[in-house]
This record gives C-alpha cells, structure tokens and sequence, in this order.
C-alpha cells in the first residue's frame, strides 16, 4: 500500500495530482519584448520610475537630464549615481551620449556602443569593374 502511494507520486499513475505543479525557474519568456522609454529628470525624485522601469528588466531608459542639469548639479550626480547603483547591481548598462542624455539598459543587452561605427571600404582592387 505504501509502495502504491509512492508510485503515484512518481507519476507511474495516469492521474495527475491537483496539488502539485511543476514550475520551470530556468524557462525565460521568449515572447518578452524590450521596451525604450524616454524619462525627463526635473527633480531628484523623477529617478523612480526610471528605477521601477529598469527593475522589470524590459526597458531600455533614455534619460533626458538637461533640466535638473541647469538647476541643481549636486541632485543631478546624486540622481545619476543612485541610477548607476541600480543598473550596476541588475546588471545592465549606462552610459552617457552628449552633454544632456543618459541610457540605461537591463542585463539583457549585450553593450552599448558610443560613436559611429564605420564600414569597412573595399580596398580599389578589391572593387569590380562592370
């Protein structure tokens, strides 16, 4: 009797159990898109959606920090160093692209590259002649 109890926990038995479920923690959802979401520091407060948003792990943030630039720099690198904290610690990236713009990426992309990337031109006798 206790053999049977054993085997229809095992699954030998064609009914399955209401009471358990099997979860997969390693399966990551496939259809997950990233989203790019713009985000306008006035005040050092705006920096919590721009954290909530990073925290689910599908948004790219574009930060626009000329405002809080012009009016307070101290709460501008106090801003800036409690959203690299974060970023760092979910395992993205940031960087900064001009003067008045900050990108913030989850772990999921790969890096971001600053500056033009040029093509490679095809040395002259490498080009075909028609």
């Amino acid at each position: 009797m206790a053999f049977d109890i054993f085997k229809k926990m095992m699954g030998n038995n064609e009914e399955i159990s209401p009471d358990f479920i099997e979860i997969d923690l390693e399966q990551e959802k496939s259809d997950s898109k990233i989203l790019i979401k713009t985000f306008t520091l006035k005040v050092y407060e705006d920096i919590n959606p721009i954290l909530n948003s990073l925290r689910e792990g599908y948004t790219i943030a574009v930060i626009d920090i000329r405002t809080l630039k012009s009016k307070d720099v101290i709460e501008l690198k106090r801003a800036i160093s409690k959203i690299k904290k974060t970023v760092e610690a979910l395992e993205g990236k940031i960087a900064g692209f001009g003067e008045n713009t900050i990108i913030a990426t989850p772990s999921k992309v790969f890096d971001i590259q600053k500056g033009v990337t040029e093509v490679p031109k095809p040395r002259s006798d490498e080009i075909e002649r028609f």
